[in-house]
């Protein structure tokens, strides 16, 4: 656990594990964005309008912008670590 021991501050392991942990999420948020974006085309494409047309549309475009805020917040995190190691 952080918190416990190491609450005054980060070694150089810790933020190294953090900064991989946060290049391994994004590239994670960046595939499943992609792939969302993909299966909205798809979708668009069809131009189906059916209820479980419009659930999936409206399920996917939640989902996408759920990967999009979840990226911003790993970018900021990863501007924040970056500062302390420099």
């Amino acid at each position: 656990m952080k918190d416990g021991a190491n609450q005054g501050g980060s070694s150089a392991e810790e933020i190294g594990i953090d900064e991989q942990l946060i290049t391994e999420g994004t590239e994670q948020l960046l595939s499943e964005i992609q792939v969302l974006e993909n299966w909205l085309k798809e979708l668009d494409n069809s131009r189906a309008n059916d209820t479980d047309s419009i659930a999936a549309r409206k399920s996917y475009n939640d989902m996408l912008q759920s990967r999009r805020e979840m990226l911003s917040s790993l970018s900021r995190r990863d501007h924040n670590l970056s500062g302390k190691t420099r």
